[in-house]
């Protein structure tokens, strides 16, 4: 044969790799394999000579005997594998070696059964090189010649034109109309090809990397300038990644490939990565890149982008989880303030996953009964009895444990549950507060103080609820106390407004909460339904000196003593939290605080540790 083989189907192969038929055909009674409908008698009972339809046809034909040695081709045959015009020069070649059969053990096995005559058939499809340089595709077919003959036909038929058309064909498929870079289609081709064991296990690094980048703030280019204006600038972004990617690639085996993911996202996959500073690097040039304006047409922008940088082990990795810790670390680098790179963090990603979960877990948690109250006391200033508790709600999960509000408290006012979980919350702690006035008749009766988030007020009616609650439970109206934040009740109009008189007015008393964190309005201060101000621990912790260590600043006190003077004049009590010092609280009480709350007194605790508080001194 005049040419040679480029060997097996590329993985690219659009008509698949080798392809057999390995139904085995025998005729009744012989054995022997036969070849349906070829060569059948014609009418009459007379066969043509094979030899002449062999040698006219236009099909490049040979045939071989059982030992797979070319015992004779037809014109065409020689034409397209452009031998000598002899067909001696052919004759008596091995049939596999001009055709390329013996590249892959599947396809070598499958034309030896057809020899020897175990199997019908064979296709498959070869890419074979002229000594000219010319490459050609063909489909080859090896099967028994007809009746008794001995040996097989093979056929090679030129598929070259029909080849490239399906490689035009799967260009526009796999490749993005504007950008004309790779689409996602391909990008998840090859990253799944790449985290393949066979692509890392034999060479290479044995990691992979991936940026993943949107631009910041496109859908107002689209909006405001139109869409072609738009298509000009992802491509022109595009072509800027490409070089990116080119003086990442300069040196090394391959180039990172560039992918627009669809809309404004694009990606940039870097295989047999060297570690998270490589990537870092070409994050870092891509931003630079990116935000060099940009002239389309004689219009002059410029624009930022955020992009997600992950890089880890290929083995192990999915597809799926490398794009999906992509994506979360894109949105870090948004919420972060955007124009920027960030590497994935599996710490905070575990922490958004535990945030995921106690989400959907909120409603159910509270259906389920998961949640428990622990109290605070609220002692006075002036002679250390109880006057009040604060209702502190936990979440025993029973996976996570004993929650604190802060991790789930957000959580819940996100997504409304805050107002079925603040309900049993009210409920809970008002029917505590008056089984201790119950089991304690003797005793002064002592408050107890609700949180409450400005949610309830909008999305319940508070008013109905504190009422029907009070009713059932029994408790005075001037025992509960709620507590709403500075932030909360200054900006109170409308609905909150009223709601809040309404309460006041029915005896509730109205705390705000952490105060003096916030921008008061102290003249609107003087007009709301407010009885309690509670300053909030960053004022009182300047009170801890003991005579060692740095003294407190004089100004601390000077503040604090004037709200606690400003709120009597306004008719207002004070509660200092985060008392955690005889120190502190001798301070306060110095300067005329009302009561105190903190770890001097006690912590957050079940509900029998408040019984043995009642009637005792607490200093």
């Amino acid at each position: 044969m005049s040419g040679t083989s480029e060997g097996p189907t590329a993985a690219a192969d659009l008509d698949g790799s080798v392809v057999t038929e390995s139904d085995v055909r025998t005729s009744p009674g012989t054995g022997s394999p036969s070849s349906p409908g070829t060569g059948s008698p014609c009418p009459g009972g007379e066969a043509p000579s094979y030899r002449s339809v062999f040698a006219a046809a236009p099909l490049a034909m040979a045939v071989v005997d059982s030992e797979g040695m070319v015992v004779d081709v037809n014109d065409a045959f020689r034409a397209l594998l452009a031998a000598d015009a002899d067909a001696g020069s052919l004759t008596g070649r091995i049939a596999a070696d001009l055709v390329d059969l013996a590249s892959d053990a599947r396809t070598w096995h499958a034309y030896r059964e057809v020899l020897r005559g175990r199997q019908a058939k064979l296709r498959c499809t070869r890419r074979l090189k002229h000594p000219d340089g010319r490459s050609l595709w063909v489909q080859v077919t090896v099967a028994p010649l007809a009746g008794n003959e001995p040996g097989v036909l093979l056929s090679v038929a030129d598929i070259s034109a029909r080849r490239e058309l399906q490689a035009r064909l799967r260009h526009l498929q796999m490749h993005d109309p504007v950008t004309r870079l790779p689409n996602r289609t391909l990008f998840f081709e090859r990253l799944s090809a790449a985290l393949e064991a066979e692509a890392y296990e034999q060479s290479g690094t044995g990691r992979i990397g991936l940026c993943y980048l949107d631009l910041d703030g496109f859908k107002a280019v689209n909006d405001t300038l139109g869409h072609r204006v738009g298509d000009r600038l992802l491509a022109a972004v595009a072509d800027r990644l490409t070089r990116c990617a080119d003086e990442a690639g300069y040196g090394r085996a391959t180039a990172p490939l560039v992918a627009r993911l669809g809309g404004d996202e694009f990606a940039l996959l870097v295989e047999d990565s060297t570690g998270t500073e490589q990537l870092a690097d070409l994050a870092e040039a891509v931003l630079e890149a990116v935000q060099a304006p940009f002239d389309l047409s004689g219009q002059r922008m410029s624009v930022s982008a955020s992009i997600g940088v992950v890089e880890r082990r290929a083995a192990g990795t999915s597809a799926t989880g490398l794009m999906q810790a992509a994506d979360t670390t894109l949105y870090w680098a948004k919420a972060d303030g955007k124009a920027r790179w960030t590497l994935f963090d599996p710490e905070r990603n575990a922490h958004r996953m535990t945030r995921q979960a106690l989400a959907s877990a909120l409603r159910p948690a509270i259906e389920r009964g998961e949640f428990v109250l622990e109290y605070q006391p609220l002692v006075s200033m002036e002679n250390g009895r109880l006057r009040g508790v604060e209702a502190l709600v936990r979440w025993s999960h029973p996976h996570f444990g004993m929650l604190t509000p802060n991790r789930f408290i957000g959580l819940a006012e996100e997504d409304g549950s805050i107002v079925q979980l603040g309900r049993w919350v009210l409920a809970t702690a008002c029917r505590q507060a008056r089984q201790w006035q119950l089991d304690h008749p003797d005793e002064p009766p002592i408050f107890v103080s609700v949180n409450v988030a400005v949610r309830q007020v909008w999305d319940s009616d508070l008013v109905a609820d504190v009422a029907e609650i009070l009713a059932e439970t029994g408790l005075e109206p001037h025992l509960l106390q709620l507590e709403l934040t500075e932030s909360a009740v200054m900006g109170s109009a409308g609905r909150p407004l009223q709601a809040l008189q309404s309460l006041s007015d029915m005896g509730v008393g109205i705390a705000i909460d952490d105060f003096g964190t916030g921008y008061s309005n102290l003249a609107y201060l003087s007009r709301l339904p407010v009885s309690v101000l509670k300053l909030d621990g960053s004022f009182v912790r300047g009170f801890q000196y003991e005579g060692e260590g740095v003294p407190p600043n004089p100004a601390d006190e000077v503040v604090v003593e004037a709200m606690i003077q400003l709120a009597h004049r306004l008719g207002l009590t004070v509660t200092a939290e985060c008392v955690e010092t005889s120190a502190q609280a001798a301070r306060l009480r110095r300067i005329g605080c009302d009561t105190g709350q903190g770890w001097l007194y006690s912590r957050p605790v079940a509900p029998d540790r408040i019984s043995g508080l009642l009637g005792l001194v607490v200093r």
